[in-house]
Order: structure tokens, then C-alpha cells, then sequence
């Protein structure tokens, strides 16, 4: 018998998001946005996971890449028929950015699943970059 937990969750335990996140972090070198655009003058790529609706409605950093979460993996797995040019090896230092910093850490320790084990994330995503005083193309 399969044990069940919570809402038929399966398996050795469900885990909350938060403790998802912390797990997802302890293996991250976050960037702060001073940091991450002096990692962009040294060819890492900056990408913009967030949706269409919310870059327009926030604004958009010059350079990023931008792709959307829902195919973030298909676009930089190098094994993958749909992998962006870009997607040339593992070794790519790629900066994933969110609004705030949280979908991005998710997102970068999931690139460090394929490989990637450069992928980090921008601490505090775009409001922070945005608030440092960055280049940002406003909305």
C-alpha cells in the first residue's frame, strides 16, 4: 500500500514551496544587480522569466533574454530539439531573473538539474535591479 498524504500527495512527504525555495537557494550563488550586471559585461546571459503581461506592465531589462518559465528547460537543454542558439554547452552562465526573486531561484536550481551548473539567479529579480538604479527600458 501507498502511504497518502495531504490532498493524496504520494510518496515520502509533501514539502511546502518555502522549504522548496531553501533547498533550491543552498546551492545557488546568487547575484545581487550590481553583481549580476558586472557578470553580464563578462558574457553571462541575463533571462527574463517572466510573463508578457508582466513586463509590460513593470518594464524590461536591455539585454535580457527573454523566455518565458513554462519553456524555460526545452530552450537551454543542449540535448533538446527545441534549445535556443545560445544553448551551446553546460557551461553557460545564465542569470535568471523574476519579478522578485522567487520564481527565479526555482527556475536556475532547475537548469542546475540539466546541467547547467552555472545557472544562478538575480536576488531580488527586477524590482531589486530596478531599484538599484539600473539600465531598465520602463513600461
Amino acid at each position: 500500500m501507498v502511504a497518502r498524504g495531504p490532498a493524496g500527495v504520494t510518496g515520502n512527504r509533501a514539502r511546502p514551496v518555502g522549504e522548496i525555495l531553501a533547498t533550491a537557494r543552498q546551492r545557488l550563488r546568487r547575484l545581487d544587480p550590481p553583481g549580476a550586471y558586472d557578470a553580464m559585461g563578462k558574457g553571462a546571459i541575463l533571462v527574463d522569466i517572466r510573463p508578457r503581461e508582466q513586463r509590460m506592465a513593470e518594464g524590461s531589462v536591455p539585454g535580457a533574454l527573454v523566455v518565458e518559465r513554462n519553456v524555460l528547460e526545452w530552450r537551454f537543454d543542449p540535448r533538446s530539439e527545441a534549445r535556443l542558439p545560445e544553448a551551446t554547452g553546460y557551461d553557460l552562465h545564465l542569470i535568471i531573473m523574476c519579478s522578485q526573486g522567487y520564481a527565479s531561484s526555482l527556475a536556475a536550481a532547475s537548469l542546475q538539474d540539466l546541467g547547467l551548473h552555472h545557472a544562478t539567479d538575480l536576488a531580488g529579480g527586477f524590482v531589486a535591479w530596478a531599484q538599484a538604479g539600473l539600465p531598465v527600458v520602463a513600461a
